[in-house]
């Protein structure tokens, strides 16, 4: 039932669209452009979990016959949300703060589909250590991988691989959604 089912991604995201790619499932892409407001004071599970709510409500309320998924991920250290970094200057700073720590990735996943009355929301959290990085460690990162576009300033699938020394939790949750449990609840909503 789900390889012949077709819902909506709510995100611009490229991580996020392989990843549903990978499992084989059809969707489009329809991008949300909520502007999230990092003043919002929230936890951080209840920050991820509204704002994936907010984008995959605004694509849901104009397109009420199909599911739509709506994600947002963080990167929290000391309990503090990094979200994307502004510039260059950012970026060093997040991944300075990071080095040699332990961190959280949290992702809340939003399951908005008007015409039947889903309205689901949940939120994973994955737990990762990042060895200790030189100032040369990583500026060559931001310069040859250019991670303006992830929260946390990198990403664990692309050459900042080599500065994880380990993780607890979901891999793909750290990508920007956490495709098992995603997988569990889309099954109950369509089965």
């Amino acid at each position: 039932m789900i390889n012949n089912f077709h819902f909506i991604l709510a995100s611009k995201s490229p991580r996020r669209n392989n990843l549903l790619k990978q499992i084989g499932l059809d969707f489009s892409i329809i991008p949300s452009d909520i502007y999230e407001d990092f003043n919002l004071e929230l936890p951080p599970e209840a920050f991820t979990e509204h704002w994936a709510r907010q984008k995959a409500k605004e694509i849901g309320k104009k397109n009420h016959d199909s599911l739509v998924i709506g994600a947002d991920t963080i990167v929290v250290l000391d309990k503090k949300i990094l979200g994307k970094p502004k510039n260059k200057d950012d970026s060093f700073r997040m991944l300075k703060s990071l080095s040699g720590r332990r961190h959280e990735v949290i992702t809340g996943v939003s399951f908005f589909w008007g015409k039947n009355n889903i309205d689901i929301t949940i939120n994973e959290r994955t737990f990762v250590y990042i060895k200790a990085l030189t100032d040369n460690d990583i500026y060559n990162y931001i310069n040859t991988y250019k991670p303006l576009d992830k929260a946390g300033s990198y990403g664990i699938q692309d050459g900042f691989s080599i500065h994880i020394q380990r993780i607890d939790g979901c891999y793909f949750n750290v990508m920007g959604l956490p495709i098992s449990s995603f997988y569990k609840i889309l099954q109950s909503i369509i089965t």
